[in-house]
């Protein structure tokens, strides 16, 4: 690293000709630089040149995130409900157009008349021909509450 002072070294970031900001990223990220815009550059590399000057996160601070990450679906951004599913054995009953249909979950899924499903929805779409959503079907899920 050169020995500027590290205010001027992260003002200089803003008039770095863009080879210059990737050459920088390789040596403080030791990786290809990605193929992202310019602000984006010189946020991480302000961050990453005063995370090396004084220190990154605490360590209790990483495990807290880590737990907060477990608990957050990344696929939808929204948190994962606490008991997603019923428990393995429970039966769920529904009568749709008079007939009375049963499911039982399972631990790896959903069993309805002797063949598996991977979810209540594939269940739901069997029985109805449509899709649905197999919380909704089911009752296991209010479609007026936010959840």
């Amino acid at each position: 690293m050169i020995d500027e002072p590290l205010l001027a070294r992260l003002a200089a970031l803003k008039t770095a000709p863009i080879p210059d900001l990737k050459a920088q990223w390789r040596d403080l990220f030791e990786s290809e630089p990605p193929p992202y815009n310019r602000t984006f550059l010189e946020s991480r590399l302000a961050y990453r040149i005063q995370e090396l000057a004084y220190g990154g996160l605490a360590a209790t601070t990483i495990a807290r995130l880590e737990n907060m990450a477990e608990d957050f679906d990344t696929t939808k951004g929204r948190r994962k409900r606490e008991q997603a599913r019923p428990i393995a054995g429970t039966r769920l009953v529904r009568e749709w157009k008079g007939v009375e249909h049963c499911v039982t979950v399972r631990e790896d899924g959903f069993e309805y008349q002797g063949r598996p499903y991977q979810s209540l929805s594939a269940v739901a779409r069997a029985i109805t021909g449509t899709r649905w959503n197999g919380h909704l079907f089911f009752g296991l899920k209010n479609y007026r509450t936010k959840a």
